[in-house]
């Protein structure tokens, strides 16, 4: 017999423990967690009657979750769209809310990148698009890529740029260490590398997916245009030949360092002071020049700490787990964290 590989043995003894357990139905009803990192490893645990399935043949369905890096190994229910009100969103033009809760602003510049997040193991860059109307001091901006750095790898996705918005053509495209990665149009598809673990999966039949870098990160993304109407209630000045399709992005980290940087990083770092003004209508957030890039996937910035040779250990002081913050109570906190509003 070959020999298995490890997730498949992980699977093997998960399937095992199931049954020993007296569990029968494991697809669509249990779930279980195969990081050796969490307390919920190798954990048969239902998943909820109102989300029955963690890979729902309704694309639109709530899917049975459980936050692996949580102590209390429970399953829970949740939309597999990027969720532009909770922390971790980047929306819009473009809108953040950080992992201390706060809402901000942050306009970059048309057509440069800038580091989204930067930690020892981690790099998320972005592209902006974007135009400037008669006699506006600014850029309006949206994000249109997003490049992924983590170990010694790089991926990228982005939206494609449309003349005209069409629901029933998909515009995301992806690439994996410079190679252009070709996605089964359909719900459910997915794609999963052996050699680093990413996988990507559709989350609707066009226009929307899940990043997933184990035990790291979860990145929703979902590409929208800018409609007739957005561009009349704004007075954006849209060209006739560019609808400005962008993405709607959500983050979920786990085991981010006490030093993380970038535009959103920053927000997670344990003794962070959002200088976005409370009780301001649109709060701006600056630091280009901190966070500027040369290109979607360069680890340099005058404030990048990325440094694959130097990947974090699970015994590094520095690490701290994200998982268990939730910012959408009227108080919470954690890790020294606490949310505001």
């Amino acid at each position: 017999m070959e020999r298995m590989s490890n997730l498949q043995n992980k699977c093997f003894f998960a399937i095992v423990i199931l049954f020993l357990a007296g569990v029968t139905e494991i697809n669509g009803e249990y779930i279980t967690c195969t990081s050796k990192k969490s307390r919920c490893f190798l954990r048969p645990l239902k998943c909820p009657a109102e989300c029955p399935s963690k890979s729902p043949s309704n694309p639109k369905a709530k899917v049975c979750y459980v936050n692996c890096n949580s102590p209390m190994c429970k399953p829970e229910c949740r939309n597999r769209k990027a969720n532009c009100n909770h922390p971790g969103a980047a929306c819009l033009d473009p809108r953040f809310i950080g992992g201390d809760g706060i809402v901000f602003f942050f306009h970059g510049k048309s057509n440069e990148h800038f580091s989204l997040v930067s930690d020892l193991n981690l790099q998320i860059n972005a592209r902006f698009i974007g135009l400037r109307p008669a006699g506006r001091p600014r850029d309006y901006t949206w994000i249109q890529a997003l490049g992924i750095l983590f170990d010694m790898h790089a991926f990228s996705v982005e939206a494609a740029k449309v003349e005209s918005w069409d629901e029933e053509v998909d515009h995301l495209k992806f690439s994996y260490n410079g190679k252009e990665l070709s996605l089964e149009q359909g719900y459910p598809s997915i794609w999963e590398s052996s050699e680093s673990g990413i996988k990507v999966e559709r989350t609707s039949s066009k226009n929307g997916a899940m990043i997933t870098l184990p035990e790291v990160a979860e990145i929703s993304v979902n590409v929208v245009p800018i409609t007739k109407e957005d561009d009349r209630i704004h007075n954006y000045q849209l060209p006739s030949d560019d609808c400005f399709a962008h993405l709607d992005v959500q983050f979920r980290f786990y085991g981010l360092s006490t030093e993380v940087e970038g535009v959103l990083g920053q927000t997670y770092q344990p003794d962070f002071k959002n200088p976005a003004k409370p009780g301001v209508a649109v709060p701006v957030v600056g630091g280009e020049d901190k966070y500027r890039t040369s290109t979607l996937l360069s680890s340099k910035c005058n404030s990048c700490i990325f440094a694959p040779a130097g990947v974090m250990k699970e015994s590094d002081p520095l690490v701290m787990d994200f998982g268990t913050l939730d910012c959408t109570g009227a108080s919470s906190s954690g890790h020294g964290i606490v949310c505001r509003k």
